[in-house]
């Protein structure tokens, strides 16, 4: 088998290393167009996971780079000139030079060829010839583009510049510092890469490089607009070097940095629909880039390799062997790039965090990628969360999600929501809820939630979704809605319960979920109404009427009956659903409406009808009972809404009234891409609160009560609202509580459910350990 390797970086040698000691018959030829000490940045981080793997698959691999390796287990956080310590994490480091010398000797003894300061052949060519072309060429890989309509690469620039540069002594922890220029914020990320001598000389000058003293990785990173107010886009390498080095002079404990050709880049995103093309597979940064916040790219290289030489070993040929890497690691680097998306996100929006107190600031910070959790950082440095939670005034021994939250002037015990879920099981076709909505809605009720919405209840016969969905525009509504709240106010003492009010827009007649999702009815179709003459989907969805000034008035008064009734049946809360591309978020959306009069074109035009129906419910809704609104912050589709404009329609609501905005994303146009994953909706939210300082409710596959006491802790989210885990188990917030070991007021088990507080007892597992061995 011939190989050809594009690229000799850390995946790409390693690759070669790994495919050659499987199979020393193999001839492997490695082309790298730089010389062989020629390199991006300084040091590497690998986790422990990708060491055990290296330590499995090449033991003297691994023997060589841990005698290089500086290891550490604290971060600092250094803000307002407070440094903050969070130990317990564990990393191991080495400078990207020596991890290059260890893969080039072992190339070397394997009988790999090595072609430094040579440019590589085009992978259609070397494929021609070779059996097997592996593009390890990094962020702007030419086989990449060339092959573009094969792979499908999606490139995404972000908005934050940053600059690789080194300090000639070595940091004693992953050290994050915020320095608040006149230009702007402007963040370091620094951890060493090389330790210092056992007998470093004590007086060393700041101008004098220092070996002896060790060595550190420092990045400087700021928004694009920090970086132009500094002028540095007119700064040279040296230039650039001094201006770092002079904002973090006690960092640095005025030494200076030293640049190795850096540059102010702005990181790119990397993600392909495909990973492979006949007998060409992409590996590294050329297929896929994480954000150097969660030290991922040369980590995720390595892993690569050794999936690439594991399938090509089990597999039975080549396709198959590309097929099953690409399965394999696929999910892998998704999680990953979730993480480091969130983690970058969290670095462009740093500002909006400054004001947080210092522990919070720094909690949030720890766990922004959502890798570390309240509950993993609570076993790594207990007595750093300890402080966190007692600066934020959590009880002893309370879990910061069984904490109370005053929402206007109504006190939830706890920050759990029951999401508001369609159920489409108004029986009779008429929007009475029956016996289903009240066992549904009271047994999530008895669960232990804080508060529990009911579905979008709709404000007419033409404004339901399905002939399943719950109204509250007639008589026997009312009468049939209080019947629920008494229970739950009876039963289930301190649940408060929340009413959801709605009108389906283009989005209505159609077929029950489980019947065929947004489809229409196959008879008994009733017309429906947008802002726009646009479908849902065209061809599929029938065309909706578009809306007069006077059917506005008509819609609004509609709402304000429903707003009216919903007092009367005795809900605690009422929100306006204004998301998900029903009507009033279908005036939102510049996808949905193209209205050229006064409700429409601008976003204060596209706001104008939402917000005078939210004025007109306010004002016939009692003044002691909150009122939220449900926006979708994002359609995930181009050209829709974008998160400033979630964060400028959050601003609207809450300067005409709004208690809390409730963040949910996209369902308004059927051809979104979202990017899911654990609580990805909940950056969202996150910006809305800290940018407004407006109570908000997250949304979005929030799944464990970590993710919850994470989120609140971390000052990301006042409230979290849960669905599927709802639907999963009625009980999730009362068997949260007994899983963190927590019986306090803020969830209270009812009294004739108390027996079952205590997890039931299973098979037996503690029986008694061998004490002898006999030989």
């Amino acid at each position: 088998m011939r190989v050809a390797v594009i690229g000799g970086g850390p995946g790409g040698l390693y690759a070669a290393v790994l495919l050659k000691r499987l199979d020393p018959t193999r001839e492997i030829t490695v082309w790298e167009r730089n010389a062989p000490d020629d390199t991006f940045g300084f040091g590497v981080v690998l986790s422990d996971e990708t060491l055990g793997g290296i330590e499995h698959a090449d033991p003297e691999v691994y023997r060589a780079l841990q005698a290089e390796f500086v290891r550490w287990d604290d971060i600092d956080i250094v803000h307002r000139g407070r440094t903050l310590t969070s130990g317990g994490h564990g990393f191991a480091a080495l400078g990207r030079r020596r991890l290059l010398a260890v893969l080039h000797r072992r190339c070397r003894d394997l009988g790999i060829a090595l072609r430094f300061r040579t440019e590589a052949p085009p992978a259609a060519e070397l494929a021609r010839s070779y059996d097997l072309v592996i593009a390890a060429d990094g962020v702007h890989s030419a086989t990449r583009t060339a092959h573009a309509d094969a792979f499908r690469p999606r490139l995404t620039n972000h908005c934050c510049r940053y600059i690789w540069l080194a300090a000639d002594f070595a940091f004693d922890a992953f050290r994050f510092e915020i320095a608040e220029t006149e230009h702007g914020v402007v963040q370091l990320h620094a951890y060493p890469f090389a330790g210092p001598s056992p007998d470093p000389r004590p007086a060393v000058p700041p101008s004098e490089p220092a070996g002896n003293l060790g060595a550190s990785t420092v990045i400087v990173e700021m928004r694009e607009e920090v970086w132009q107010a500094a002028g540095l886009d007119r700064c040279d390498e040296r230039e650039s070097a001094e201006w770092c080095a002079k904002v973090f002079t006690d960092a640095l404990r005025g030494r200076s940095l030293r640049s190795n050709n850096s540059s102010w880049i702005a990181f790119r995103t990397v993600v392909n629909e495909r990973w492979s093309y006949g007998n060409t597979v992409l590996l590294g940064d050329a297929a896929h880039t994480a954000h150097f916040s969660i030290g991922s790219g040369t980590k995720l290289a390595v892993e690569d390799a050794l999936a690439l030489a594991a399938c090509l070993q089990e597999q039975p040929d080549t396709a198959g062997a590309l097929a099953a890497y690409e399965e394999e690691r696929r999910p892998v680097v998704a999680s990953t790039q979730r993480a480091a998306r969130a983690s970058l996100a969290w670095f462009e929006e740093l500002a909006t965090y400054l004001d947080q107190p210092p522990h919070q600031f720094a909690f949030n910070l720890l766990t922004r990628s959502r890798r570390v959790t309240h509950d993993n950082l609570r076993l790594r440095d207990p007595g750093f969360v300890a402080a966190v939670e007692s600066e934020a005034g959590t009880p002893s021994a309370t879990p910061p999600m069984f904490t109370p939250f005053r929402l206007g002037e109504l006190t939830l015990r706890n920050r759990v929501v029951v999401s508001p879920m369609d159920m489409y099981s108004a029986g009779d076709g008429d929007g009475t809820p029956g016996d289903f909505h009240l066992v549904h809605l009271g047994a999530r009720a008895l669960g232990g939630a804080g508060l529990v919405m009911t579905e979008m209840v709709c404000v007419s016969p033409e404004g339901r979704i399905t002939p399943g969905c719950t109204g509250l525009y007639a008589p026997e509504h009312e009468t049939a809605w209080r019947r629920v709240t008494d229970f739950v106010h009876t039963s289930a003492p301190g649940t408060a319960i929340g009413v959801q009010l709605g009108h389906s827009g283009r989005k209505g007649s159609t077929r029950l979920m489980w019947e065929g999702i947004d489809q229409p009815l196959q008879d008994g179709n009733w017309p429906v109404v947008a802002p726009s003459e646009l479908p849902y989907r065209a061809g599929v969805n029938q065309i909706p009427h578009a809306l007069s000034e006077a059917e506005l008035g008509t819609v609004r008064e509609q709402f304000v009956r429903s707003a009216e009734s919903a007092a009367r049946a005795g809900f605690d809360l009422l929100e306006l659903h204004c998301a998900h591309g029903y009507l009033l978020s279908g005036f939102l959306s510049p996808l949905t409406n193209h209205r050229t009069d006064a409700y429409g074109g601008d976003l204060t035009g596209r706001l104008r009808f939402p917000l005078e129906v939210f004025d007109a419910v306010r004002a016939v809704w009692p003044a002691g009972r909150p009122m939220t609104v449900r926006i979708s912050a994002t359609d995930w589709a181009d050209g829709g809404t974008t998160a400033d404009d979630a964060v400028a329609i959050a601003r609207a609501f809450a300067e005409h009234g709004a208690d809390g905005i409730d963040v949910s994303t996209g369902q308004v146009v059927p051809d979104e891409r979202p990017d899911y994953g654990r609580s990805y909706q909940t950056p969202f939210a996150d910006r809305i609160r800290n940018t407004l300082g407006v109570p908000v409710i997250a949304v979005g596959a929030i799944s464990s009560w970590d993710d919850v006491n994470s989120l609140v802790l971390a000052g990301r989210a006042d409230l979290c609202a849960l669905a599927r885990p709802h639907l999963y188990d009625p009980h999730w917030t009362l068997h949260a509580a007994a899983e963190q070991g927590y019986a306090g007021p803020g969830a209270p088990w009812p009294l004739p459910y108390q027996a079952g507080s205590r997890t039931p007892p299973a098979g037996r597992t503690d029986a008694p350990k061998p004490r002898l061995t006999l030989r």
